[in-house]
């Protein structure tokens, strides 16, 4: 089923039941549109060229092809992908490198007081290193996006070698979110007709045997999953991962995933929408879709994060180079804008762990790529709203 027909079912009726026990669910009567921000209007650019809030700032903390400030660490070039990870001295941010042939990972290490004491590789070796998603037991999954990429795992400290998953499948990998509960990975794949995938372990936090299944989505929104018989296909020649299930339902460019209370959401960037997918529930949703926005506020979807508040933080992959909340409230409003750069992508958005600042990437930004962090008065939580009955077509 395409998402035409998703959307013909019931009208908007199919694209508006949420259900589950997230903010989303009890917050949302149909899908996000653009309005005002929690954060009120963006202001006149600072001197990095980028549009803030009223109380937020930012600052450049790496610059591809130089050296890190303070450290002998040249940062990569077209930094993607992102996740943070709390240390005692202070935290890690991890960034992907979309180079071809030479990609991998960068980490730039801060103490309490948010100075960068250290930068170094934890990936080497590998191509078009794009998204990726952070595991609770503190690894890095990063993903090659070609057509035999494969997903790796990453030590944030760069003290273990990296590992390669093959059991998680071989294709054009985008981005990985892993269920906290069950320790479940869902996955992404960049094509135009790629699939929704999970990955279930043969045992919890040991990624080298399990099952990869592909998601196959009924006229109501439920999701059954499918064994995909081969997982590592020869290519060119075998049988792509996403024609080996035939029930299986093709994603418009599977973009950025992320796991949050019990929900995983999901970009597609052929038809810029937002999916909600209900773990336990099993069905499927759209939390938003550009067209089904009058203001048509978030185009080029790419990666995204949650904030603890129930904010989802999408970069945009073109569009106005802006970082888009959509809120449990059901509103989607730019968080800030990049200007002049056209022709890059924002990507890697990602929270320190005490949610005081943001990290993100203009991926071509100075034409090799510049790295940012967003400090400010970022909310920690929201009211919830009442429940909404539970309507299916």
């Amino acid at each position: 089923m395409d998402r035409r027909q998703f959307l013909r079912l019931g009208g908007a009726v199919a694209a508006t039941s949420f259900v589950g026990s997230s903010l989303w669910s009890r917050a949302l009567a149909a899908p996000a549109q653009g309005g005002p921000g929690p954060y009120g209007p963006l202001l006149a650019p600072d001197g990095n060229g980028i549009m803030l809030p009223a109380g937020f700032t930012a600052r450049v903390v790496a610059r591809a092809q130089e050296k890190v400030a303070g450290t002998d660490h040249t940062w990569h070039l077209f930094p993607d992908g992102g996740a943070t990870f709390r240390t005692s001295g202070g935290w890690i941010y991890v960034s992907n490198s979309e180079l071809p042939g030479s990609g991998g990972v960068g980490a730039l290490r801060f103490d309490l007081r948010g100075n960068v004491v250290d930068a170094y590789p934890i990936c080497t070796g590998t191509s078009l290193n794009c998204a990726g998603g952070r595991t609770p037991w503190n690894t890095w999954l990063t993903c090659e996006e070609f057509d035999s990429g494969h997903v790796w795992e990453c030590d944030p400290t760069g003290r273990r070698a990296q590992v390669k998953l093959p059991a998680l499948g071989t294709f054009k990998h985008e981005a990985a979110a892993v269920d906290r509960r069950s320790g479940v990975i869902y996955l992404t794949e960049d094509v135009s007709d790629g699939r929704f995938y999970r990955f279930v372990p043969a045992r919890r936090r040991d990624l080298t045997a399990g099952r990869l299944q592909a998601a196959a989505v009924g006229e109501n929104g439920a999701v059954r999953w499918l064994d995909v018989p081969e997982p590592n296909p020869s290519l060119p020649g075998g049988t792509p991962t996403r024609y080996q299930v035939e029930e299986s339902t093709p994603f418009r460019g599977g973009e950025g995933i992320v796991y949050d209370r019990g929900h995983v959401y999901v970009t597609t960037k052929g038809d810029d929408t937002i999916w909600d997918y209900d773990v336990q529930a099993e069905r499927i949703q759209i939390a938003y879709a550009t067209d089904l926005d009058p203001a048509r506020q978030l185009s080029g979807v790419d990666n995204v994060t949650a904030s603890r508040s129930g904010d989802l933080v999408v970069a945009e992959d073109g569009g106005n180079m802006e970082l888009v909340l959509i809120t449990p409230e059901g509103v989607a409003a730019p968080l800030l804008r990049v200007l002049d750069q056209d022709g890059s992508e924002l990507a890697g958005p990602a929270f320190d762990p005490a949610e005081r600042r943001l990290y993100f990437s203009s991926q071509r930004g100075g034409q090799g790529g510049i790295t940012y962090e967003v400090s400010g008065p970022f909310r920690r939580a929201v009211r919830r709203p009442r429940a909404l009955p539970r309507v299916f077509p």
